[in-house]
């Protein structure tokens, strides 16, 4: 197994810094993070800024040190969990005071701030204010620059992405200001809801279906599903393509319309903000640190009921189409005669296969006999479909073809995320080039394991690679992945990401195809035999 992250670990040491738009590159920094590189550096520098700041504040501050500074919380919170009576899951900020700006910088993935009361935007000069009456002296005071007393100052970058700086230059920063309640006289409200907000960014690899989930929408389920829909969505660097994309899925999180933070310059008024979203992991949702232990499996039930209404749309226009066409023809017609029959010798046809989705791809990592596969495919018992999903794809025509699937096979990149639209149970076979299996197993193995998949992760051999014609057999790039990965970012991508295709060995791919056949028939078995009781 190739493993990433001690070349990135051996890479990070020199201080250079890589963003790339495919999700395998991702890894770098955050696996510097998971090492420990970069902790251990920063520790030393930590401890000394947190001995001085305590002796500095001991005596200003020791009265509420603990229980109203939550700006001084979010630095001694490595000292120990002032919530601990609340449980080891339950994640911090979770229960705010009013009139309080708390926020959680403990993820190596992303911040998040709460806001409680008197919450108001100003997108001018890209801020959130929280109107407070609480006791100026709880907290550390300055001016700004009109000359009023700021009680408390956070910034935040609404981005899961919090290890990437690279990326996270690019996303717009907010300032979180707590002033008092008399400085708000000038401060009017526009448009009062009464119900809380979550802000979030659409900026960084937006634009890759990958981290559209990933960076996105699964942490905006997870941040926002216990407020049951009663939550406005306020998205920065907001894009219109990306709510006509995503529209139906945010109807399932608000019943409300989403605001453009940049482009609505009104004065937005609500009870109760959270800057930033929560992430658990890789295309999944931690059960123990959620509400009601929702899953993985309840982010994907939300997603079908996303899209079966515009699925329903899909099968109603069919039907009316074929209806229209055996209308056009004259019944007694041979044409007519001809073509009922060969629909109805289809469906004969079909009926009892298991449904193969085969994912294809474009450019590299290309499968160069994916006609042969479909062959092989369809002569052990499968009706295939093959799809060729690109960033305009109808999202609601990809969940249709493959929630009716039973097997779905693609060749490891970005569109592999689309696993989460397979029913639990169902089979998902990834082919792994050279080079990748670690990203492939993290990204989306493991994740497609939690949904309930049965995944099946087919790495190919040096032969059955582009890169066997380009390179001697004893050539390290074939012998040996994991030492060319551990050479810098840039070999790895050049050569296993960017420079291979894949050609199967049809006869040793055939093996798991057919365990994946047999698989299939065993439960479509069990479900008629279960109808017929």
């Amino acid at each position: 197994m190739v493993h990433y992250h001690r070349y990135h670990h051996q890479f990070c040491r020199k201080g250079q810094k890589h963003v790339e738009e495919d999700e395998e590159s991702q890894v770098l920094i955050m696996e510097c993070e998971n090492s420990g590189y970069f902790h251990k550096r920063a520790r030393p520098k930590l401890l000394s800024l947190l001995i001085i700041s305590l002796l500095s504040c001991s005596f200003i501050l020791a009265p509420h040190l603990f229980f109203n500074s939550v700006s001084t919380f979010s630095l001694l919170y490595s000292f120990g969990d002032p919530f601990a009576d609340m449980g080891a899951n339950t994640p911090l900020c979770s229960s705010v005071s009013n009139g309080t700006i708390c926020c959680d910088r403990s993820s190596i993935r992303s911040d998040i701030c709460v806001m409680k009361g008197d919450v108001r935007t100003h997108s001018a000069s890209s801020s959130i204010f929280l109107y407070t009456s609480r006791d100026e002296n709880d907290f550390v005071n300055y001016g700004d620059e009109e000359g009023e007393e700021v009680i408390q100052h956070e910034k935040i970058r609404p981005y899961t992405r919090k290890w990437e700086t690279g990326t996270m230059d690019t996303i717009d920063e907010l300032d979180l200001i707590a002033k008092n309640e008399h400085s708000g006289v000038n401060h009017h409200c526009d448009v009062r809801h009464d119900v809380p907000a979550v802000f979030f960014s659409t900026g960084g690899y937006t634009g890759n279906v990958y981290h559209e989930f990933n960076d996105g929408i699964l942490p905006l389920f997870i941040t926002s599903q216990h407020f049951n829909k009663k939550v406005v969505f306020v998205i920065l660097e907001y894009h219109d393509w990306w709510i006509l994309k995503y529209g139906d899925v945010l109807s399932q999180f608000s019943d409300y319309p989403a605001i453009d933070y940049s482009g609505d310059k009104r004065i937005h008024c609500f009870p109760e903000a959270i800057v930033g979203l929560r992430i658990h992991d890789e295309l999944t949702v931690d059960s123990s640190l959620m509400e009601g232990n929702k899953s993985i499996v309840d982010f994907r039930n939300h997603l079908d009921q996303a899209y079966w209404p515009r699925i329903r749309g899909l099968i109603q226009d069919e039907e009316r189409e074929a209806k229209e066409k055996l209308e056009k023809m004259h019944p007694l017609s041979p044409t007519s005669e001809t073509s009922l029959n060969v629909e109805k010798e289809e469906q004969e046809d079909w009926f009892g296969k298991p449904t193969l989705v085969i994912l294809s791809r474009n450019g590299s990592r290309a499968l160069t006999n994916e006609n042969l596969l479909v062959k092989m495919a369809k002569d052990i018992g499968f009706r295939v479909n093959v799809l060729r999903p690109d960033r305009t794809s109808e999202l609601a025509k990809i969940y249709r073809a493959l929630n009716a699937s039973d097997v779905m096979i693609g060749v490891h990149g970005a569109a592999m995320t689309h696993f989460l639209f397979m029913r639990p149970g169902s089979v998902f076979i990834q082919i792994i080039p050279l080079g990748t299996d670690w990203a492939a197993e993290t990204y989306y193995g493991e994740p497609a394991r939690k949904l309930g998949l049965k995944y099946i992760g087919y790495e190919i051999v040096p032969k059955e690679s582009s890169l066997y014609e380009k390179y001697d057999k004893n050539d390290i790039v074939l012998r040996d992945p994991e030492a060319v990965n551990k050479k810098g970012w840039e070999y790895t991508k050049n050569i296993y990401l960017d420079g291979q295709n894949v050609r199967l060995g049809l006869r040793r791919f055939r093996k798991r195809l057919v365990r994946a056949y047999d698989y299939s028939i065993a439960k479509l078995n069990r479900h008629v035999h279960l109808q017929s009781q």
